[in-house]
């Protein structure tokens, strides 16, 4: 009966604290209104949502059969964000609660706003739990593997339905709430991803409609938001395409309460930079070249940083395959993290180049061909970092690998797994596969493909050749 759909909605809002006592009346009806019900006939007897997902569900099947919505993922998401709507607290009670919390503990501030976030269902917990997520070990330490699932496909032929169910070519928003905040003197909104790739991950945005720039007001802004939140990393995707991994249009940051394997990388060599004698300089362990600035005065920090940046931009060493720009097109840039350790500030400069040639027309620091059919995507901060984010389509190709490897059937035969077959073809020898173990084993040497992901996307490589040339580029600092 959709009247107890309705009531156990209004339930789930009362449960997880979105709304009082005295606000039920009011959702309920408001609900009543989207779904275009005039008769509200459930009994008055004790109501809990047990699962907001199937509650939800139940309320989008009637919508289908009421011809409210099309029968897609696209007009679902629009739809059921809409209902939920009917239980979120306005924006000035959110920010206003956020601001309370925060004068005790930036902590209590983000778990409030977090949690409030998946209550609201713009994070979609019971999607989230289905994206697999392992750790793959490396000469580098652990890396962190995702195969995302949470980010729906959205149909084609939904956009052509749009119906009563919103804008399709728009996100769905009703139950999102941003927090302003302000950082290098200007304002900025700060929410959480509803992807989540990461624990707590968030996002932080220029209230302006700016380009992404990575300059030396970025890295002021990087502490500045640090400052806000000791608990979280923040970083920026380089401002370049191809290593650049998002929208480049406007700019934003990615941060969160999580410790990737580069921040658990130590430093490999120190040097010292002149007139920064008071600011540790190492070479961080990791397949992609980063330079670990660490110091107690995020002045100083922001300073050398950006004579670092400002060096690579018109940086040129033909023996190394490192060319600022070719034909008036720049090819550096810096992918930039910033992190509080202890009593001390961290900047991590990952460099980057974007040149492209005819063997590799995807970028040369860009994993090349053979790895394109685990990882083809741009290689943005988050895996800089060291966390994969890997294609949705990899649950399904991958589960088949396993399965034509434990029956011998021959992967070419199907389009599905024919991408793989020389992947497979090079460490199938190495082991004896059990049903037991073969997923373990695929996992495993998926985790060997992003470290080489990795080494490709990393303007020196890591041999003597290759130090050699990074040490090069660091003694024209000094």
């Amino acid at each position: 009966m959709i009247s107890q759909s309705v009531k156990k909605l209004v339930a789930y809002g009362l449960s997880a604290g979105l709304i009082e006592k005295e606000d039920e009346i009011y959702a309920r009806n408001r609900i009543l209104e989207i779904l275009h019900i005039d008769e509200y006939t459930a009994d008055d007897s004790e109501c809990v949502c047990e699962s907001l997902e199937e509650t939800l569900g139940e309320l989008l099947s009637y919508a289908v059969e009421k011809e409210l919505i099309g029968d897609d993922i696209t007009s679902k998401d629009l739809f059921d964000t809409k209902l939920m709507s009917a239980l979120v607290p306005r924006p000035s009670e959110v920010i206003s609660k956020f601001r309370s919390l925060y004068e005790k503990s930036p902590v209590e501030a983000t778990d409030y706003y977090y949690k409030l976030s998946q209550d609201t269902d713009y994070i979609r917990r019971y999607r989230i739990v289905k994206d697999l997520k392992w750790k793959s070990d490396s000469e580098y330490g652990e890396l962190d593997i995702t195969v995302n699932l949470s980010k729906p496909e959205k149909d084609p032929k939904a956009i052509a339905a749009a119906k009563n169910a919103g804008r399709m070519n728009h996100p769905a928003r009703q139950n999102h709430r941003i927090i302003p905040i302000e950082i290098d003197g200007s304002q900025w909104g700060f929410q959480y991803s509803p992807y989540v790739y990461y624990n707590e991950h968030c996002i932080v945005f220029n209230s302006l409609h700016t380009p992404m720039k990575i300059d030396k007001s970025a890295f002021k802004k990087l502490f500045d938001f640090v400052k806000l939140f000791p608990h979280y990393f923040v970083g920026s995707n380089a401002d370049l395409p191809i290593v650049g991994g998002s929208i480049l249009a406007h700019e934003h940051f990615q941060g969160g309460n999580y410790e990737f394997p580069m921040a658990k990388a130590g430093c490999e060599k120190y040097y010292e930079i002149k007139g920064f004698e008071d600011i540790s300089v190492g070479i961080v362990n990791w397949p992609m070249s980063v330079l670990r600035l660490s110091g107690t005065d995020t002045d100083r920090l922001v300073e050398l940083g950006d004579i670092i940046l400002t060096a690579w931009r018109s940086y040129t060493d033909a023996d190394a395959f490192i060319f600022a720009e070719t034909d008036g097109v720049p090819h550096n840039t810096i992918t930039p993290i910033a992190r509080k350790r202890g009593d001390k500030y961290e900047l991590d400069l990952v460099l980057r180049n974007n040149i492209t040639t005819e063997e590799h027309p995807d970028g040369v620091y860009h994993p090349h061909k053979e790895l394109h059919n685990i990882k083809k995507e741009n290689i943005g901060l988050i895996e800089v970092m060291g966390l994969a984010v890997l294609p949705s389509r990899l649950k399904k190709e991958l589960a088949m690998v396993c399965d034509a490897i434990l029956d011998g059937s021959d992967l070419k035969a199907k389009e599905e797994t024919a991408k793989h077959a020389e992947w497979v073809a090079s460490f199938k020898d190495n082991y004896a596969f059990t049903k037991e173990n073969v997923d373990a084993i695929v996992k495993d040497e998926v985790g060997k493909v992003f470290a080489k992901v990795l080494e490709h996307a990393g303007v020196y490589k890591r041999d003597e050749k290759g130090i050699a040339a990074f040490e090069k580029f660091i003694n024209t600092l000094a």
